[in-house]
């Protein structure tokens, strides 16, 4: 194919074609017979001579991505989008490059724009669906999915993934219904999973543990099974177990969420803080602004003695989440350690009252 490739691009120089019109056709040729090194380098040098073509611009970041230079297509496609902002396939082919790069927040972004230009693209739904849930965007995510499960009541992509949203929204009853309609064609990775799940919102660790244990058996490729295994191993005092089960996550996919900050806790717990720093800064990628792990890389820099650092950073979360009270906690002990009395038997009364008004909506409390 290479062969015939350079045999058009000769008979295209013989034909006298003007060159920047030749090297272009000629990077298409390469790009169709899948030399994707050949194609990207004709595409540049052909921008390089007429760098307003958008088709040219589009066509290269297809060829980067399909080489695997995601970092690179983002660039490209970004260009081509600034020349035609309303071309729904190559924003949707961006979305998938930060998808691919697990730059998920910005792939929702763009993903969000093609549903919103072509509602009925299903791709582009079910992508960002899987974005909303790792971003903890329950709710978008059952907005999103429940008109389509009227449509296709079997799909059952479309149940695992509204029925996870259902369930970590803590709407187990909705959630049950179409874990049963999972089960009903026999035992599965996806149903256990789900189960699990929902018995880990219930507080059941032991039942959740019975069931994460069985999906990671069954599919131990799933993505999330070691993530919520791990929990449950964490929460019924399998600390070494709950270990390995973060690490086999992260093994198939070391963005994920849940294993990099669960895994974060461990290790900060085992002092063992620059392991716990990169995983903390992995789950902050993930979802950036994240208040818990914005929280956990505070500790650490009071573990190592930075301590402004730390108190800009808890002064801010506290701003933004008024009562988050683990946050009001450390930040006490950042102001005793500063020799701010003052300002930390503040933080002192602040966390004395979000507590007294918690124990006074938790159920049966006694009404004075």
């Amino acid at each position: 194919m290479r062969a015939i490739a350079l045999l058009v691009w000769s008979s295209l120089i013989a034909l006298g074609q003007p060159p920047a019109e030749a090297i272009l056709r000629h990077a298409i040729e390469l790009h169709q017979a899948g030399d994707m090194d050949g194609a990207i380098a004709e595409y540049r040098a052909y921008l390089n001579q007429v760098p307003g073509n958008f088709m040219a611009r589009s066509n290269l970041g297809a060829a980067l991505s399909r080489g695997g230079h995601y970092e690179e297509a983002i660039v490209e496609y970004r260009r081509a989008l600034h020349d035609q902002p309303g071309n729904t396939p190559v924003r949707l082919n961006l979305a998938l490059s930060y998808y691919k790069t697990s730059q998920i927040s910005d792939a929702a972004e763009e993903l969000t724009k093609v549903v919103a230009q072509q509602p009925k693209e299903r791709q582009a739904i079910f992508l960002l669906a899987d974005c909303d849930l790792q971003l903890g965007e329950n709710k978008k995510v059952i907005e999103l999915l429940s008109p389509l499960e009227k449509e296709s009541p079997d799909d059952k992509a479309l149940i695992y993934l509204l029925g996870t949203a259902l369930i970590r929204d803590q709407q187990p009853g909705r959630g049950q219904l179409l874990v049963d309609r999972i089960l009903r064609d026999g035992d599965s990775a996806e149903a256990r999973l789900l189960l699990g799940t929902t018995k880990m919102n219930a507080q059941d660790f032991a039942g959740a543990l019975a069931d994460l244990e069985k999906a990671a058996q069954l599919n131990p490729r799933l993505p999330d099974v070691f993530s919520y295994y791990g929990m449950a191993l964490a929460a019924t005092g399998d600390t070494p177990g709950a270990e390995v089960a973060f690490r086999k996550e992260l093994d198939s996919n070391a963005n994920d969420f849940i294993s990099n900050l669960q895994l974060g806790i461990l290790l900060k717990q085992e002092q063992n803080y620059d392991e716990a720093r990169t995983c903390f800064e992995r789950a902050l990628r993930v979802r950036p602004g994240d208040a818990a792990v914005r929280y956990q890389l505070a500790t650490l820099d009071i573990a190592g003695g930075k301590i402004e650092s730390a108190r800009r950073e808890l002064e801010q979360l506290i701003k933004e989440v008024p009562k988050f009270v683990e946050a009001h906690v450390s930040l006490a002990t950042v102001y005793y350690r500063l020799q701010r009395k003052e300002d930390g038997d503040k933080e002192r009364a602040i966390i004395l009252k979000l507590n007294a008004e918690k124990q006074a909506n938790e159920p049966g409390a006694k009404v004075r």
